[in-house]
């Protein structure tokens, strides 16, 4: 395409309030992002209504920042796109309904993006030469999907978790610790003090589908190894209990990873979503792909946190394939990949 393209991107799906201007997918010329981790560590975890006020009281100074950072205005912008699923319902809604708003007053259109799409879009950025088809790992604090990357906008998840996502699991297991929210970049920078071998946590798999997973089990094992070392008065050594867990949950990952990039031939893995930026998962990943001889890529840990770039790149590809949303868009807070509009 001749013409460059820029667009004006949106993310509210969770407690990160974020604007983003990209051009062409894969040039970021801003990436505001708002965080409201430290007002929801008060309460051990993200509480909706309270992520969805300050998002409305948030969004429009973050959207005019980006705009400023771009040296950009709306009239510079060629389409507006949105993150409209999954997530929050009421902080989703605070983003769909901007963008709604952005797009009848200015007249331009609206593209309608998937979050988990938009996670894996990252990869784009920061990796020019990335194309599909290749393999990516999402892993999140909602998600723990497996998905074959056929083409631009086109998915199919090939392995997926049946209860908790890595991500819920690492924040469970910090709390149970004493660590408190948010759990996964804390156990990461506990696990580095401790013995990753110094307690067997299992690892399970579930028969008949090999490339899904299953975090319950492992958490659970933690749970009761805790409460044993109580009744016991035994004492606990938190670093040798976050590494064991932290191998646990990365050994499986990776293990899926490679077994699926070898069932589909696939000679190109990628991470995505917020456990990707987990310091052991990026590492052991990155060495398996080197013995396999597979092309290993890895957005920086600010893009896979939820940011609006990612939303941009995946958004830019969207626009290109004639994705377009009305002003009846609505927000879908258990959106599924390949579903919507």
């Amino acid at each position: 395409m001749d013409k460059d393209i820029v667009i004006l991107a949106i993310e509210s799906s969770c407690d990160e309030t974020a604007a983003a201007v990209v051009k062409n997918g894969r040039e970021v010329l801003s990436n505001v992002i708002y965080s409201q981790i430290e007002l929801h560590k008060l309460y051990g975890g993200v509480v909706p209504e309270i992520a969805s006020r300050k998002h409305i009281e948030k969004i429009n100074p973050v959207i005019e920042k980006a705009l400023k950072d771009a040296h950009m205005t709306l009239s510079d912008v060629d389409a507006l796109a949105v993150t409209y699923g999954p997530g929050l319902v009421g902080a989703l809604l605070v983003g769909v309904a901007e963008a709604k708003a952005i797009s009848y007053a200015s007249g331009k259109p609206l593209v309608p993006v998937h979050h988990i799409e938009g996670h894996i879009s990252a990869n784009y950025i920061e990796n020019k030469d990335l194309e599909p088809p290749f393999l990516c790992m999402v892993v999140s604090g909602g998600h723990t999907h497996l998905v074959l990357v056929k083409d631009y906008g086109k998915y199919e998840i090939i392995g997926r978790t049946h209860d908790d996502a890595a991500g819920e699991a690492f924040d469970k297991v910090a709390r149970a610790i004493g660590l408190g929210y948010p759990g996964g970049p804390k156990i990461d920078r506990l696990a580095k003090e401790g013995n990753s071998g110094a307690i067997t946590f299992p690892k399970a798999h579930i028969q008949g589908a090999p490339l899904d997973f299953s975090f319950s089990g492992v958490k659970s094992a933690v749970l009761n190894y805790l409460n044993e070392c109580r009744m016991k008065k035994i004492e606990v050594n938190t670093a040798d209990v976050a590494a064991s867990f932290q191998k646990a949950i990365v050994d499986v990952i990776v293990e899926h990873t490679m077994e699926a990039a070898g069932e589909y031939k696939i000679r190109k893995v990628a991470l995505a979503g917020g456990v990707a930026s987990n310091s052991a998962l990026r590492e052991a990943m990155e060495l398996a792909c080197s013995r396999r001889h597979l092309e290993f890529y890895r957005p920086s840990p600010l893009l896979c946190t939820d940011n609006a770039a990612m939303i941009g790149a995946a958004g830019y590809y969207d626009y290109l394939n004639g994705k377009r949303a009305g002003l009846d868009l609505n927000a879908i807070p258990n959106l599924k990949i390949g579903e919507g509009l």
